[in-house]
């Protein structure tokens, strides 16, 4: 399961009063590991006829409607959109997606970075490029491989091509783990757990590492075949399976999450994306964490994972129609202003007010980003009021902020 710390056996101590009772997990094997310490659960994956995963169509019918119909409006509405505005909106929703699934995981990427890789990749003049560490281009690689390729199959390769993206050192953090390859629970079973170090909660052990590549060759034989599940319910089925078979040492979360846009992208047959699942997740996060620890730990009907993520789904629509709204306001001041001519700085700082700047805008914020002096700056900004494309607000003196005349 995603989002919470990752830790092997060994390395997890729990007091029991005055004992250390960290010989009920030292054992490898998992069963007797969880009944020696008396907590023995009985995951999805260790149910009888498993990995068969069924669902209840008559429960999900009307909510699967309802998000294909939701799903085809904001198509067509995008289809009549200029070329020039899908792919903005397109790049806002891949940095929403990049930044969110990863803030998911508590690892917080620079926007900006984020936003330029991504540009860049798509062959976009966002004006000046902010360089991006390894990190973010890894996880920008990833995402933009998933959704830009999705009808390409899904190999073990290209999955081990993602982990290595995202650990491009090797290392999560401070530990090194094993990158582009499965797990091998040198340490012991892979858990997942909360909690501080005397007080930790197992909220999922995943299967043994030995299990790892036939559980992953099931899950890929099924998820690149033919069969006629509705390619929006086969993502969230194929987000639940990956995290549940828990193949690598970490990034499994942020993986799985790629597998469903992939998905979700087939659903649609196009590689832009005029929405963010991991936004709305990450808004959600107390309640996904939830469901699928819920799920991990019941039956092989999954009906209620599929309502929670259909119902999230729904939801991520309607961050779209801020982030569109957010787009045709851009697009419709450029349109104003096109026969204006407007230095690269200009054209910079303008863009990142009408993306949503942070606070009020200052010479001295100005100069910090654009990269040049505060007198320079006050030149840039004295310019745009003159032409009334920014005003002064109200106040002065060093606290004087500008902002755009929409």
């Amino acid at each position: 399961m995603a989002g919470y710390a990752e830790i092997t056996s060994t390395n997890l101590r729990i007091l029991c009063g005055e004992l250390v009772a960290s010989a009920c997990r030292a054992a490898n094997n998992t069963d007797n590991s969880r009944k020696s310490c008396g907590d023995y659960v009985t995951y999805i994956y260790e149910q009888e006829g498993w990995p068969k995963l069924g669902w209840r169509l008559d429960r999900l019918t009307e909510s699967l409607a309802a998000v294909r119909h939701r799903q085809g409006r904001l198509l067509g509405r995008m289809e009549t959109l200029g070329f020039q505005l899908r792919a903005e909106a397109t790049l806002e929703n891949l940095t929403h997606e990049v930044t969110k699934s990863s803030e998911i995981e508590g690892e917080i990427l620079d926007r900006n970075q984020v936003r330029s890789s991504i540009a860049r990749r798509l062959g976009m003049d966002v004006g000046a490029i902010a360089p991006a560490d390894r990190n973010v281009e890894g996880v920008v690689e990833m995402m933009l491989d998933a959704t830009q390729k999705f009808a390409e199959p899904l190999t073990t390769d290209r999955l081990f091509g993602w982990h290595s993206a995202l650990f491009p050192t090797g290392r999560s953090g401070m530990q090194k783990i094993i990158a582009g390859a499965w797990r091998d629970d040198s340490s012991g079973p892979l858990q997942v757990v909360s909690g501080p170090i005397g007080r930790e909660r197992v909220h999922f052990e995943a299967p043994a590492a030995p299990r790892v590549e036939s559980e992953m060759a099931s899950f890929l034989d099924w998820l690149n075949g033919n069969e006629p599940a509705d390619l929006v319910l086969k993502a969230g089925v194929a987000h639940l399976w990956f995290v549940t078979i828990h193949p690598f040492e970490d990034g499994n979360g942020r993986i799985a999450r790629a597998i469903a846009d992939l998905l979700l992208a087939r659903s649609e047959r196009t590689p832009q994306r005029f929405y963010s699942m991991s936004a709305r997740i990450r808004d959600e996060r107390n309640a996904y964490y939830d469901i699928l620890e819920a799920t991990q730990k019941n039956g092989l009907d999954v009906t209620p994972w599929l309502e929670w993520f259909l119902g999230c789904l729904d939801r991520a629509f309607d961050g779209a129609e801020t982030i569109l709204a957010t787009v045709l306001r851009k697009g419709k001041f450029w349109e104003a202003h096109s026969n204006e001519q407007f230095n690269p700085r200009q054209r910079l700082m303008i863009n990142r007010l009408l993306d949503g700047f942070e606070g009020k805008l200052t010479t001295s914020k100005w100069a910090k980003i654009a990269k040049c002096s505060q007198d320079t700056a006050l030149r840039d900004i004295d310019d745009l009021v003159a032409r009334r494309v920014m005003v002064r607000d109200p106040g002065g003196g060093r606290s004087t902020s500008y902002s755009l005349i929409h």
